[in-house]
């Protein structure tokens, strides 16, 4: 039987990526409620058991990263499971975390007055299998400092997220992903005044075997939602028209 160049890829694939840290899921797998994007990932599942890398630019960026964030690590902790959340200058305000379904009491939080200090703990802390993820706030990581994060969790299979602001210099890592986020304006609930539900658009830079690619999505009522920009602008000119 004659086996087509689109079989043998899918083979070579199936057999590459064990040696490249993603590992099948088993047992029940975990949905990470991310819709079309989860067909950019390999096997079209989000990295479990890898180490994700995140840039933002400032502040605000980071504010924005921080949510998504937490909304992936919602689904990670619905068991009952337990994160560590590691910085020298932490940015996340943790009352803040019950928007997106965390209770902020799951979450032990260490912060450090050394960078430098922030790696190694989060390398200890990838280790603790009994942890659902681990959250480091780095500004910069060189590619050794990364291949033990990622060596760390292939062990363990806890899920690592390295949030980096405004770092000085791109370099490689290696991480299975790098992202960036940024917020994009919400939409008001029934023409009610004040704040809608937050949304972002976000950017997967790269993805190891994967496709790279931009969305845009909303969390709301404890999921994510895509946000469409045809749908969106049409009801703005109907607002605007009507108004």
């Amino acid at each position: 039987m004659l086996v087509s160049k689109t079989d043998i890829l899918a083979q070579l694939q199936r057999e590459i990526l064990p040696l490249q840290g993603f590992r099948p899921q088993v047992g029940n797998v975990l949905n990470m409620g991310l819709g079309a994007m989860e067909t950019a990932f390999p096997n079209n599942r989000f990295p479990l058991g890898a180490v994700h890398e995140f840039i933002g630019e400032n502040a605000e960026q980071m504010s924005a990263t921080g949510g998504f964030i937490s909304c992936l690590m919602a689904s990670l902790m619905k068991d009952q499971g337990a994160c560590i959340w590691i910085s020298a200058s932490r940015t996340i305000f943790p009352p803040a975390l019950k928007s997106f379904g965390i209770e902020p009491d799951r979450i032990l939080f260490i912060d450090l007055k050394k960078e430098k200090d922030v790696c190694w703990a989060m390398e200890e802390a990838l280790k603790c299998a009994g942890l659902a993820a681990v959250v480091g706030e780095i500004r910069e990581i060189d590619f050794t400092a990364s291949r033990r994060l990622q060596l760390a969790v292939e062990q363990s299979r806890v899920t690592g997220f390295i949030l980096r602001q405004d770092p000085r210099k791109l370099n490689t890592t290696a991480c299975v992903s790098r992202w960036k986020i940024k917020s994009i304006p919400s939409e008001w609930e029934d023409d009610m005044p004040g704040l809608g539900f937050p949304r972002w658009n976000i950017e997967l830079l790269k993805i190891r075997n994967g496709k790279p690619g931009s969305w845009q999505l909303e969390w709301s009522h404890g999921a994510f939602h895509p946000v469409s920009p045809a749908l969106e602008f049409i009801e703005l000119e109907q607002k605007r028209k009507t108004g």
